[in-house]
């Protein structure tokens, strides 16, 4: 069998013009921590405009606010219409958490639909979903990790980027946003003394040159972990996003990284950004768009 694990058939595809990659500078309109899951939420929306099909893994799924469920991501994908995504992880290591999961999943079940569950630590559950047998050839597939600072280990990264289940040497990576939690990363580093702590970074950051980044400039710790994903883990693309804060004067409170092997992920990327942060061109559909003038405006 044949595998691939692209998030855009190449056959399903709209055509836009080839544009050669360059460094994001900053956008005009800040995406705000409230609006992050609307922003996973519309890139999702467009997906299914050009695969028509998916698989989605939420690493950290349940809401770091238990009371505010109405806007987790996973409950969004879950509700986005056309509703064409149809395996979903969603995965917590909180048992409140999970219950909680187990709500959205039974409110969001259909007959199309396998929406798994999985309570525990994701570092280790990420295995059993990559060997279950789902993510296959004709499933696109992306995975969430939005997690709160330390939580996800890099070798689970390294599992996500490098699980292809064939050999064809054309089969591209699962699609990835991952989460630096840029607001607070320097307190959380000066803070660690235990040397259990200081473990759990060393997995964290997967070596334990972390205390590096301590100081650093936050769009220099986000373009080392976007430099990381290219030359490490080998995507073709990946760039950072930052989400802001309203009660903190417009603060960088993340930097999203989203990583993809396909040409056409990242402008659909910055087309669903566009549109949370309040774009007047929110309203087109990807085959709409000047991709030309687009990129030239904003990079």
């Amino acid at each position: 069998m044949t595998n691939n694990l692209m998030l855009f058939e190449p056959s399903d595809l709209p055509q836009f013009p080839k544009v050669q990659e360059k460094p994001f500078k900053s956008l005009r309109y800040p995406v705000w921590s409230e609006e992050k899951a609307n922003l996973i939420r519309e890139y999702i929306r467009l997906f299914t405009y050009v695969t028509k099909h998916g698989a989605y893994i939420d690493g950290f799924a349940a809401p770091q606010q238990r009371s505010m469920s109405e806007i987790c991501s996973a409950r969004l994908v879950l509700e986005t219409e056309p509703k064409r995504v149809t395996r979903f992880w969603l995965c917590d290591l909180d048992p409140k958490g999970v219950a909680l999961l187990h709500d959205i999943a039974a409110a969001n079940q259909s007959k199309r639909r396998r929406i798994h569950v999985i309570g525990g630590d994701f570092n280790l559950t990420v295995s059993d979903i990559l060997a279950s047998g789902e993510i296959t050839a004709k499933r696109a597939t992306f995975a969430l990790l939005d997690q709160r600072t330390f939580e996800c280990a890099w070798e689970t990264v390294v599992k996500l980027a490098a699980f292809k289940p064939s050999l064809d040497p054309t089969t591209t990576k699962i699609e990835i946003f991952y989460f630096l939690a840029t607001g607070w990363l320097d307190r959380s580093i000066a803070a660690v003394r235990k040397p259990e702590t200081a473990e759990k970074l060393d997995r964290w950051w997967g070596k334990s040159d972390w205390r590096a980044l301590l100081g650093m400039e936050s769009i220099a710790r986000a373009n080392l972990l976007v430099s990381r994903f290219k030359e490490e883990l080998g995507y073709k693309h990946a760039h950072p996003y930052a989400i802001h804060s309203r009660r903190h004067g417009g603060r960088t409170m993340y930097h999203m990284i989203h990583a993809t092997d396909h040409p056409e992920a990242s402008p659909l990327m910055l087309r669903a950004y566009r549109k949370v942060s309040g774009r007047a061109d929110a309203d087109l559909t990807p085959t709409q768009i000047d991709m030309g003038a687009w990129w030239s405006e904003v990079l």
